[in-house]
Parts: C-alpha cells; sequence; structure tokens
C-alpha cells in the first residue's frame, strides 16, 4: 500500500503547531488590511494582534492560495515517493479548495503513478479541521487513501456548523444582512444564530437578545442535532473571546458530559468577514442541518 500524506490549508483554523502534531501538512490563505501593502499568514500575525487591530477600525482582505502554490507543495510528496488527500477550505466560501483540485488534476498527468484526490470540506475554521480529524483517524486505523477520502466525503455532509458574531457590523461588510438590521440590532442586542449548509455557504438560521442566550443557542443545538452526545467528537472555534468559548464547552460538559476536544482561534482569514466576538461550534449529527 502506497503512502500518503494529507494536506489541507489555513482555512482549517487549526494551528500549524497542532498539524504539525497531527503529521498534516497545509498551505496559507493570506489577508491584507486596508490601505496597508504587506499581506500577511495567520503564522505572521498573533490572533490577539489581528482581532484588536479590527477592533480599532481596521478592515481586512483575503486571498486564496492559488495553483501554483499546491502544485509546489503537492509535487514535493510526490517526488518523495507519497501519495496526496486534500481536504480544503469550502468552495462556498472561498475559491483555495479549486485550486488544490486543480493543481492535483495537473499533476496527475505528471505523476500517473502517483495518487491525488481532492475533497471539498464545504466547511469552514474548526469544522474545516475536524474533518481533516477525523479523516486523521481513518488514516491510522490503516484506511488507504482512497477510503479515507470516501470518508470525508460521507462525513463531511455530517459535520453540524453552528456559530454566532458578537456585531453584526462585520456580516453587514460582507453583504450578510442589510445595514438596517446591523443598526437595529446593535441598539437592541440581537445575535444572529448561524449555520453551514450543504452547499458552504452561511446561512441565517434565527436571533435571540444577548450573548449569553446566543451561546446558550449554540449548546441548544448540540441537543437537538447530535448523533452521539455523549462520546462526541466537538470542536470550538472563537474570534478572541476565549471565556465565551469556555463558557460554551462548560454548557456541553455540563448537559451532556461532552469534552470539548479543542478550543482554536477563528483564525484572521475567517475572522476578516465574522469580526472580534464569532463563537463557533462543531460536531456530527446524522445530517448536517
Amino acid at each position: 500500500m502506497s503512502n500518503y500524506v494529507i494536506y489541507t490549508d489555513s482555512g482549517c483554523d487549526i494551528t500549524p503547531e497542532i498539524l504539525a502534531q497531527w503529521g498534516v501538512k497545509h498551505c496559507d490563505l493570506r489577508f491584507l488590511f486596508d490601505g496597508d501593502e504587506k499581506s500577511y499568514t495567520n503564522r505572521d500575525m498573533s490572533e490577539k494582534d489581528f482581532y484588536q487591530k479590527m477592533r480599532e477600525g481596521a478592515s481586512a482582505k483575503t486571498s486564496a492560495v492559488n495553483v501554483e502554490e499546491f502544485k509546489t507543495a503537492f509535487e514535493q510528496e510526490l517526488k518523495a515517493g507519497n501519495d496526496v488527500l486534500y481536504i480544503g477550505f469550502s468552495s462556498g466560501l472561498s475559491t483555495t479548495y479549486n485550486s488544490g483540485r486543480i493543481a492535483a488534476e495537473e499533476l496527475q498527468e505528471q505523476y500517473p503513478e502517483r495518487k491525488l484526490i481532492a475533497v471539498d470540506s464545504l466547511a469552514a475554521s474548526a469544522g474545516h479541521g475536524m474533518l481533516v480529524y477525523l479523516t486523521l483517524k481513518e488514516k491510522e486505523k490503516g484506511a488507504t487513501i482512497e477510503e479515507a477520502a470516501a470518508f470525508a466525503e460521507g462525513m463531511k455532509m455530517r459535520l453540524c456548523i453552528w456559530f454566532t458574531v458578537d456585531d453584526l457590523v462585520y456580516l453587514k461588510r460582507g453583504g450578510r444582512v442589510s445595514p438596517t438590521v446591523a443598526f437595529v440590532g446593535g441598539l437592541l442586542g440581537i445575535k444572529p444564530i448561524l449555520f453551514m449548509d450543504n452547499d458552504g455557504h452561511l446561512i441565517s438560521r434565527s436571533k435571540v437578545r444577548g450573548r449569553k442566550a446566543a451561546i446558550q443557542a449554540l449548546a441548544d443545538k448540540y441537543t437537538e442535532l447530535a448523533s452521539d452526545h455523549k462520546n462526541g467528537t466537538v470542536f470550538i472555534s472563537h474570534g478572541d473571546c476565549e471565556e465565551d468559548a469556555k463558557e460554551l464547552a462548560n454548557l456541553m460538559k455540563k448537559e451532556h458530559g461532552v469534552e470539548t476536544q479543542i478550543i482554536t482561534y477563528v483564525g484572521p482569514v475567517i475572522g476578516s468577514h465574522s469580526g472580534p466576538g464569532t463563537l463557533a461550534l462543531f460536531f456530527v449529527g446524522e445530517e448536517r442541518k
């Protein structure tokens, strides 16, 4: 059986240090602040510094990984005798996955003896990261590259991805809510509860008043949708609101006895669009909803 590596990208919001521990390699998306000529990766600036700049009024734009970057990274593995399974950031939010897919297809022609498979996670942040993690566990059990890819394709439609934001202004900038809704929501303390659908798009599902209610609403979604309440895999990501993330994890423990495996930052690439105070919960259900 041929060796293979799992590749991903920084849209997964799992730190480079943890990815290295997992033996998973990645390529970096980039972000650029308005008025600044320098672009950054998630490695170049701490999350706290990034969110502080956003709180001070900075606005950031993001850019995808391009085909040539993926080809350079993948080809190193092919030359070392490894096959490549790439699990990418949702095509519903970024062109990064398609760049990885194209790179894999082009390299497959040059290296017909090797295998390159690309999987669109249709997920973002630690939901994308959780799909990488669960697929890695299958690899560790002895799954072939084809079996691991098939697992990822099936599992991604069971990922439940729910989140809230603290300030609607960032969703307004991205066209997710109207200026009127953002203004009124800010005055009334309205917090949207959103999820990621089967096409990898962000959809607003409901609204609650106040942060505590929003955190509870996320925990309630686990109660409603999780396929294994006590032993399920749970990841949480946050936009520089670690205490809220810990509160959510404590709710999961209190209500279901389930441990949260990873609490991580929403990285700058995704945080550019969701803003400080974003809080997201990821778990496995019978289906994605």
